[in-house]
C-alpha cells in the first residue's frame, strides 16, 4: 500500500527512529500508526515513549491559582503570531479565572461563549482544548508553573505534616523545584504503585522482543526484561525520576532528606502536565 510522507514524519517525529526505518514500519503496519510505533519499539529503533506524541498546535497553556484552588488550561489556536497576542494572553487569563470561579463543577462548555467572543475580535479560530483543576487542603500547598512562552505548564500539590511548614523558606524552595522538574521530566505516573497493569504488560512485551534477538537463555531473558522495565519505570515515575537539579538523588530520596532537615514530611499528593498540541489519552 502506498504510504504518505506525512505519515512518515509524524511517525519520526514521535518515535525518533529514522525516515526508511519509519516507512517500513508503517508498510509492514499496512497503515497502522500505533501498530508501526510497535514494531519500531520491539526493533529497538525507538524508545518506549514518555508522553505520546510532540507538540503540533500553535497555543499556550495558562495556570491560575486562588482559594485552595488550582486551574491548568490548554488554549489552542491557529497560528504562532496569535498565541503571543495580548488579547490571547488576556483570553487565557480570563478563562481560567473561570475555571477558578466554577470550581470541580467546571465543564468545557463553561469557556464556549467567552472564546466566541474573542474569535470575534482576534479573527482567528481558538478553542480551550483541555483543562484540569487541584484542590489544596489546610496541609498542603499548591504551586503553579509556565515554562518560557507557554508551551508547557504544571501544577504541583505537596502535602505537609503540619500547616506551619507552608512558610518554611527551605519547604518552598524544594516545593517550586518540583514544578520545575515536573516541567522538565514530565512524568507520566506519580510512582510506581499507579502505574496501569496494561502499560506494564505492554513495555514488558516490546522488551521482551527486543531481548529475544540476543539468543539468550529464559531465565538470562527474563532478568534483561526486568532490568529494561525498571530503568523505564524510573525514567516515567515522578518519585523515581532523578532530581533537576541532582540527577544522582531521586526525587523519594530528596524528599526524605527534606524531611530529616526539616523536622517534619513533604509528600507529593498531585501534579498536572500540559505541553500544548501534545496527544492525549
Amino acid at each position: 500500500m502506498e504510504i504518505k510522507a506525512t505519515d512518515v514524519k509524524t511517525l519520526r517525529e514521535k518515535t525518533g527512529a529514522g525516515m526508511m526505518d519509519c516507512k517500513k514500519a508503517l508498510q509492514e503496519a499496512q497503515g497502522d500508526f500505533q501498530k508501526a510505533e510497535r514494531i519500531l519499539k520491539e526493533l529497538g529503533l525507538a524508545a518506549a515513549a514518555k508522553r505520546a506524541g510532540r507538540a503540533t498546535n500553535q497555543g499556550r497553556i495558562f495556570s491560575q491559582l486562588a482559594g485552595g484552588l488550582g486551574v491548568l488550561l490548554e488554549l489552542t489556536c491557529e497560528t504562532d503570531f496569535v498565541a503571543k497576542n495580548k488579547d490571547f494572553l488576556a483570553l487565557g487569563r480570563k478563562l481560567t479565572g473561570i475555571g477558578l470561579a466554577k470550581g470541580k463543577a467546571a465543564k468545557v462548555e463553561d469557556f464556549g461563549g467567552t472564546v466566541k467572543e474573542a474569535i470575534g475580535i482576534i479573527k482567528e479560530n481558538m478553542e480551550v482544548r483541555r483543562f484540569g483543576l487541584l484542590s489544596a487542603g489546610p496541609e498542603e500547598m499548591m504551586l503553579d508553573y509556565i515554562h518560557g512562552e507557554g508551551r508547557i505548564g504544571v501544577l504541583v500539590k505537596v502535602a505537609l505534616s503540619s500547616a506551619e511548614l507552608q512558610s518554611n523558606p527551605r519547604v518552598k524552595e524544594v516545593a517550586f523545584d518540583l514544578t520545575l522538574h515536573t516541567a522538565a521530566f514530565a512524568p507520566l505516573y506519580l510512582s510506581r504503585d499507579q502505574v496501569p497493569a496494561s502499560y506494564l504488560a505492554e513495555q514488558e512485551a516490546i522488551f521482551r522482543k527486543q531481548a529475544e534477538s540476543l539468543g539468550k537463555p529464559e531465565n538470562v531473558l527474563k532478568g534483561i526484561v526486568q532490568g529494561k522495565l525498571n530503568k523505564h519505570l524510573a525514567d516515567v515515575c515522578f518519585l523515581d525520576q532523578g532530581f533537576v537539579k541532582d540527577p544522582n538523588v531521586k526525587v523519594a530520596k530528596l524528599l526524605e532528606n527534606l524531611g530529616k532537615e526539616i523536622g517534619g514530611k513533604m509528600t507529593i499528593s498531585d501534579y498536572l502536565y500540559y505541553k500544548v498540541g501534545e496527544e492525549t489519552n
